[in-house]
Formats: C-alpha cells, sequence, structure tokens
C-alpha cells in the first residue's frame, strides 16, 4: 500500500484548515467582528491543527507516524467541535440566564486557575451568545462545527483506509 495518498490527505486538510484561519482572521480584522472566548478557543484548535497536519506533510511520516499525526489532528478537531458546539448551545439559551460579561482573557490567566478560566469560558457570556453574522443561515459556530466535523470524517477515512487496506469508493475502476 502506498503511503502518498495519506501524505495527500494531510495536505489537504492542512490546506482547509489554512483556509478557514484566513477566513477567521478576515472576519475579524477585515469585518471587524470581534471573536468571544469561545471563537478564540476553537481558533487555537484550528491552529494546532493545522500545523499538525503541515508537520505531517513535510514530514512524510511511515505508518506509525500518520496513525500519530492523525490521532492528534483527529484530536485537536474533536476539541473544536465540543467548542464550538457548546457555543451553538449557548446561542440557544436565553440571554437573561448567562453571566452580562467577563473580564479580559489575559485577566483571567492571571487570577484565576487554568480550570476556573476554562470553566467560565465554557459557562459562556453574552458575547458568546451574540449572532452578528451568518451565511446561508448559518452562525460562525455552526460554521466552525461544520468545519471541525468534516475534518472527523477525513480523519476517519484515512485511518480505516490504512487500518483496513481499502480504497475510497471513488478510487475504483
Amino acid at each position: 500500500m502506498s503511503l502518498a495518498p495519506s501524505r495527500s490527505l494531510f495536505l489537504l486538510a492542512f490546506m482547509a484548515g489554512v483556509l478557514t484561519l484566513g477566513a477567521s482572521f478576515y472576519l475579524e480584522y477585515g469585518a471587524l467582528l470581534r471573536p468571544c472566548f469561545l471563537c478564540l478557543v476553537q481558533r487555537i484548535f484550528l491552529t494546532a491543527f493545522t500545523v499538525i497536519n503541515l508537520i505531517a506533510v513535510v514530514h512524510g511520516p511511515k505508518r506509525h507516524g500518520i496513525y500519530l499525526y492523525g490521532a492528534m489532528s483527529m484530536g485537536c478537531a474533536l476539541l473544536g467541535a465540543i467548542t464550538a458546539v457548546r457555543q451553538v448551545l449557548l446561542q440557544n439559551i436565553p440571554v437573561d440566564q448567562l453571566p452580562s460579561c467577563w473580564p479580559s482573557l489575559q485577566h483571567m490567566v492571571e487570577n484565576l486557575s487554568f480550570w476556573e478560566a476554562l470553566t467560565r469560558v465554557f459557562q459562556g457570556s453574552v458575547d458568546c451568545v451574540e449572532i452578528n453574522w451568518t451565511l446561508f443561515d448559518l452562525s460562525l459556530p455552526e460554521w466552525s462545527l461544520l468545519f471541525f466535523v468534516a475534518m472527523l470524517i477525513l480523519g476517519a477515512a484515512q485511518f480505516s483506509r490504512l487500518l483496513f487496506g481499502q480504497r475510497f469508493p471513488l478510487a475504483k475502476h
């Protein structure tokens, strides 16, 4: 079995990550949308996902390396998806049931323990609930969730191909 298709899948995932990061930075600096804490956490997972796939493309690993890079990549995608799901759920909670605002992330990191800061970030605030941009009637957290789920599916396809030695259905002659 050739490992070249695995390297191509890492390249595809890397390119998707770069495009998504570019879109998030455009929305922040070009469209002047201010990201909330959960958006920043999703961006951290997206950045880690993208960097892992870049390293995998450059390294060109063998079978065990493909498993390692694939597992790390899928782990970042899973954590990003969990964070996006949390934000989508928060968008369906009435605003009066959420804390009004939190201090800056830097202030929380300096004055709270890591777990306390993380807990407060996942509790959400009014900033996380606000929907100020949509495309095809989907909010940013919903688009983020779709991206992370797509990358999980891509990773699962790669693992199934490696584990069971099967090609993608489109490759049949």
